[in-house]
């Protein structure tokens, strides 16, 4: 058992804006564990289950839905997204660090959480891209979608991104390099946070 309890960290942004590279980064260096969420949309090519999300069908979502077995949930284009419990509340008891790659209605979800340990672990950040220029030039980049899905994602990530005063942390992204040290500077701080001890 750790000295302290683990620690929540809650992170979310805009499509475009970094936040799943610098997630999966974290969890890839062995810092955090990744809290890998359960989706019913079908796997893109190249995604795997266990890996990329635990891919459910809509029924089996909706019956751990009603078992309460999510910390939180949404439904987005006809799909659910959640996170369950179990991926989260053991390790953070263990003295374990997640992180989140979530939406803003997930966060708000998070930050109403009456369990304590939740409470007492959650850390939530914001990842803004630099301004809306260099956001459309990375949907953009990316070279897979429509010029329609490209605004409807700009669209979307205008309207995420007017939620940010809601969140403890915000990180104007920079480079990969520069918000990855942003990024591990703001873990080993709340790292040190006292009312994270033991006893």
């Amino acid at each position: 058992m750790s000295a302290r309890t683990g620690m929540l960290l809650v992170v979310s942004g805009p499509s475009g804006s970094g936040k799943t590279t610098l997630c999966r980064r974290l969890a890839d260096s062995g810092v955090v564990r990744y809290s890998i969420s359960c989706t019913t949309r079908a796997p893109r090519p190249g995604e795997q289950s266990g890996r990329d999300y635990h891919f459910m069908d809509r029924a089996g979502f909706e019956a751990r839905l009603a078992a309460g077995d999510f910390l939180e949930h949404a439904e987005v284009h006809g799909n659910f997204y959640g996170s369950l419990k179990s991926e989260v509340v053991a390790r953070l008891d263990a003295g374990e660090d997640v992180v989140m790659d979530i939406d803003v209605q997930g966060a708000a979800q998070i930050r109403q959480c009456a369990d304590p340990l939740i409470r007492r672990a959650a850390v939530d950040l914001f990842v803004m891209p630099p301004g809306e220029e260099e956001l459309r030039a990375r949907l953009s980049g990316r070279g897979t979608d429509s010029a329609e899905i490209i605004a409807l994602r700009m669209t979307n990530a205008l309207d995420e991104m007017s939620h940010w005063r809601e969140y403890t942390y915000l990180l104007v992204s920079s480079t990969r390099e520069e918000d990855y040290a942003r990024f591990l500077a703001l873990v080993t701080a709340e790292r040190m946070r006292a009312s994270r001890m033991r006893g």
